[in-house]
């Protein structure tokens, strides 16, 4: 039963490390994301402050990133400790992991679906209210924004995952006691 406890916590320590890994690229892919290019004579440069869906896509993915890095250092320090998933020792704290996994999947979906509907007009235009293509200029910027849109949602299927191993976390309070 013990080793059971102890492949439960590194399955969830790597969960958590892999969350981390996905959402902290995605923040770093997005926020050093840059390509100048001439356009009729004039050099324009496209950052990720040129589309504010993005700089809270970066703001974010950092802001989960950091989180689930310090979901690792509680598992790899309570996980030692008790030999258990640490939410699984007091109900209190396997609450709080749940509805902070819940936060984090809900922020980190939220913005990358943002950032994805924001990319589509650079992508496509709206010609309604005449904006134009962008990534037929900024083509490597694009690629780029693509991929870290890509890690954003890795990331948030990840962290749903460990939402869903923090649910089961809190029921085994109340599964024990019956």
């Amino acid at each position: 039963m013990a080793a059971s406890r102890v492949s439960e916590v590194k399955a969830e320590g790597v969960l958590r490390g892999a969350c981390a890994a996905l959402a902290a690229a995605s923040a770093l892919l997005v926020a050093l994301s840059t390509q100048t290019e001439t356009v009729l004579l004039v050099r324009k440069k496209a950052t990720v402050k040129d589309v504010q869906a993005l700089w809270v896509l970066a703001m974010a993915a950092a802001a989960a990133a950091g989180y689930h890095v310090l979901q690792l250092l509680k598992c790899l320090y309570l996980g030692r400790r008790f030999a258990v998933s640490p939410c699984r020792y007091s109900r209190a704290l396997a609450w709080t992991c749940l509805l902070l996994d819940k936060a984090c999947a809900y922020t980190t979906f939220a913005t990358t679906a943002a950032a994805a509907q924001a990319c589509m007009i650079a992508l496509e235009g709206e010609h309604a209210v005449q904006w134009t293509k962008l990534c037929n200029v900024y083509t490597r910027f694009c690629e780029q924004i693509a991929g870290s849109l890509a890690l954003g949602m890795l990331a948030a299927a990840g962290t749903a995952v460990a939402s869903a191993v923090s649910a089961r976390n809190v029921f085994r309070h109340y599964y024990a006691e019956h």
